[in-house]
């Protein structure tokens, strides 16, 4: 039997995201801002604790180690993070964010804050509360797929 995958929570999840990656890029377009969603976020796991490391970033934004120095990369070109050796470990990058990308982040914001509201837009506080709940309990369940049985052929 196949089963009814419009019925199940991936396809929903999948494209949700989507959607909402395709708005807040354009929308960051239309405004004047070279800046993708990854980098959006970059900036503000740093405006909210600078100096994290390189792997500590992957593991936040769920990369691997090779795409995130490619992001970071680019946005070290732009001069919106530095990255530096740290002085305990030479292999550890810690990276920090830089004035412009500080400034970047602070003038994104209210376009972010937007595409927040036209999201939310019609949904009750609960049900955000709800929402949210059943997304962290989707992230444990994927987060610990290892431990469920597997199916038998």
């Amino acid at each position: 039997m196949v089963p009814d995958l419009e019925s199940s929570l991936a396809p929903w999840i999948g494209k949700t995201s989507k959607i909402v990656d395709y708005y807040l890029q354009d929308a960051l377009q239309q405004h004047g801002f070279i800046l993708t969603k990854e980098q959006f976020v970059v900036l503000k796991k740093l405006h909210e604790k600078n100096g994290l490391n390189q792997n500590e970033l992957a593991l936040l934004l769920y990369r691997d180690k090779s795409t995130m120095a490619r992001l970071l990369a680019k946005m070290e070109e732009r001069g919106l993070v530095r990255r530096e050796q740290s002085d305990e470990d030479k292999r550890i990058n810690k990276i920090y964010i830089t004035e412009n990308g500080k400034t970047t982040f602070n003038r994104t914001l209210p376009v972010v804050n937007r595409i927040i509201n036209v999201l939310e837009h019609n949904i009750t506080q609960t049900e955000k509360e709800q929402i949210i709940d059943i997304l962290k309990k989707v992230q444990s369940n994927l987060k610990r797929k290892s431990a469920l049985p597997q199916e038998q052929p």
